[in-house]
């Protein structure tokens, strides 16, 4: 008897990003605002994170709300429709629903059935994390267009209390369509995780002790100064390795578009770098907050509408948090 020889799917050589879009948290929410609960003040928020306002939706509009909208935004400036997308994925971890995935929900919403549809976890890293896989399905066939959506309802886990990340956060959505190019789009993605570290950011308990021990409603905390110099010292390599992959230098960037975790990280990175005056760094933390896997997405898509770089500029993003998980490439802006 002779064995069938199996088909394997193949796809382009090459991928790039065709749209990006966004959606921010409808209320604007100063720092006099959160400071009286945490004993602090505008200065100090400003001083510490660089963030003056940060932006939260309403109690009525939900996670999914905002990933709909930038990805409706998103399919729009790439000039297609739900029915063009072949797999939708969602990075989030503020859905309150394990299954149904918020992926295969967006779909419908959008028109996209049946497209393959799942979520990621992994926080603030997770929309550089859903970039690389959308590349590697496009490049084998998998799909020809893929739909990638960061959001995050951070306002949802927040404790008015907490000193240690809550002031920090905002809610939104940045999404992107990957598809194929003729020419190299989205450079090799550098991405790992250190689960060593997972209580540097994370829940303060379980949905179970909520079941089983009557607890309250888990809230976020962090170990700043840790996350700090973990962020600075150990990432800043990675956005190197990310570019030595893709094989540029900071001279051959347009922009830096980091994970909107804290200006202070943001600026010590770009020095590390050593990247050039010329180069846009994003800094949309300042009146939109972290919004988690939101936050690339988001921050791109603002650089492009406020003209601050253009289309086929030459992007450095690199997103890292919860986990501890990080995941950076070089993309071309679409």
């Amino acid at each position: 008897m002779t064995r069938a020889t199996l088909t394997q799917a193949t796809g382009p050589a090459h991928t790039r990003i065709l749209g990006i879009g966004s959606a921010r948290g409808e209320l604007t929410v100063t720092n006099d605002d959160l400071a009286g609960p945490i004993d602090s003040s505008d200065e100090w928020i400003r001083q510490r994170t660089g963030i003056v306002t940060r932006r939260r939706a309403l109690p009525s509009t939900s996670v999914l709300d905002l990933a709909e909208k930038a990805a409706l935004a998103a399919l729009e400036h790439a000039g297609l429709t739900g029915a063009d997308i072949d797999a939708v994925l969602i990075s989030t971890v503020t859905n309150f629903t394990q299954t149904p995935s918020a992926a295969a929900v967006i779909a419908d919403r959008i028109g996209a059935t049946p497209a393959a549809a799942w979520d990621i976890s992994a926080a603030c890293a997770g929309y550089c994390f859903a970039i690389g896989q959308a590349d590697a399905l496009v490049r084998s066939g998998l799909a020809r267009n893929v739909l990638v959506v960061g959001a995050e309802k951070m306002s949802d886990f927040v404790d008015p209390t907490d000193r240690t990340i809550s002031f920090l956060l905002g809610d939104g959505a940045g999404a992107a369509i990957v598809g194929p190019s003729d020419t190299p789009g989205i450079g090799p993605t550098v991405w790992g995780s250190d689960g060593s570290q997972a209580n540097a950011i994370r829940q303060t308990h379980s949905f179970l002790d909520m079941r089983d021990h009557d607890a309250s409603w888990p809230t976020l905390r962090q170990e700043g100064q840790s996350v700090f110099k973990w962020a600075v010292w150990q990432m800043t390599p990675v956005a190197q390795k990310a570019m030595d992959a893709a094989g540029v230098g900071p001279d051959d960037l347009d922009a830096f578009i980091p994970h909107q975790a804290n200006m202070r990280i943001i600026d010590l990175m770009a020095k590390q770098l050593k990247l050039p005056e010329s180069v846009v760094i994003a800094r949309d933390i300042a009146d939109t907050g972290n919004t988690s896997a939101g936050s690339i997405g988001i921050a791109t898509d603002r650089l492009l509408s406020e003209g601050q770089v253009k289309s086929g500029a030459l992007a450095l993003q690199i997103g890292f948090g919860a986990g501890l998980v990080y995941a950076a490439q070089v993309v071309v802006l679409p």
